[in-house]
């Protein structure tokens, strides 16, 4: 009989997750797996779990939001385990399971995990922390861990379009250095994100195109604060038609390897979650540093 470790938040999203704990379980326990079940109730849980209990367990799955597959993942990488991972994601937004269309239906979820493969994914390296898809600063960054998880339960997607709307006001520009594998980029952004998807914070989107999330390398996204109404205008175009070639206020680049200087004040997100910012950050690359059980198509 085959070893699951099964960390589930039961708080996240509208809580479909923890509603249907008992078929999502009749699915693993019907395909041969002994489970083991842990119920996190805060921060770090799915971390501390993952990072102890993980060891001689054939896989992982957790069930809840990107944070819970950050921790999931995280725990993983410090212990220094090579496990697959499945994900049920039962989020507010998924912004990782929309990019490789995973299943938002928890048991189907949990039936393509027994029925899947794994499949090599880069991850990422920030300071002494990890990250599956997302490393974010600027507008909208403070979205995900401020708006209270009972707005979220009730809204859904739609608390994050409306904080980000009553965020506008409080918007300033960043003065961003980075120094990326082959060049230089230094101005004043209004919003930057290092990113390994084709969404993020369920806002802004990537040409899915333009990203494989397993060839070693980053997208950079940096959007420059609009100083006129024309220039507003091209930027939301650009970002509605994923095409930042002909936008004067949006960089696009591509990297494996990403050293930032900035504030040490300005904070982070990583897959949504708070990031103490830091004078001197580096952000890596790691290549295929994530096994992520996916039904085969």
């Amino acid at each position: 009989m085959k070893k699951m470790l099964f960390v589930m938040n039961p708080y996240a999203g509208t809580r479909r997750g923890a509603k249907e704990l008992s078929e999502i379980l009749a699915v693993f326990n019907q395909a041969n797996y002994e489970v083991t079940t842990y119920m996190t109730s805060g921060t770090g849980d799915a971390f501390n779990i993952t990072k102890e209990r993980s060891e001689g367990m054939d896989i992982v799955v957790c069930c809840g939001g990107d944070g819970t597959l950050n921790e999931t993942m995280s725990g993983l990488l410090s212990a220094g385990l090579d496990i697959p991972i499945g994900y049920i994601p039962a989020g507010s937004t998924n912004d990782f399971a929309s990019s490789l269309k995973l299943s938002l239906n928890p048991v189907q979820a949990a039936k393509d995990i027994v029925e899947g493969e794994p499949v090599c994914y880069d991850a990422g390296r920030f300071g002494d922390r990890y990250f599956s898809y997302v490393a974010s600063f600027g507008a909208f960054t403070r979205i995900s861990y401020n708006t209270p998880q009972y707005v979220k339960n009730a809204l859904g997607h739609t608390a994050y379009l409306l904080s980000g709307i009553s965020e506008l006001s409080q918007i300033r520009d960043i003065h961003i250095r980075m120094e990326l594998d082959d060049q230089i980029i230094e101005d004043d952004f209004l919003f930057g994100a290092i990113s390994n998807s084709t969404s993020v914070g369920g806002i802004l989107t990537l040409n899915p195109n333009q990203v494989d999330m397993g060839d070693g390398l980053f997208e950079i996204l940096l959007v420059r604060a609009p100083r006129s109404l024309t220039e507003l205008s091209e930027c939301i175009l650009a970002l509605q038609t994923q095409n930042y070639s002909n936008c004067g206020m949006i960089t696009f680049r591509s990297a494996s390897r990403i050293k930032v200087i900035a504030n040490p004040d300005m904070p982070w997100t990583l897959d949504g979650e708070k990031a103490e910012g830091q004078r001197e950050i580096l952000v890596e690359n790691l290549h295929h540093a994530m096994r992520l059980i996916q039904k085969v198509k």
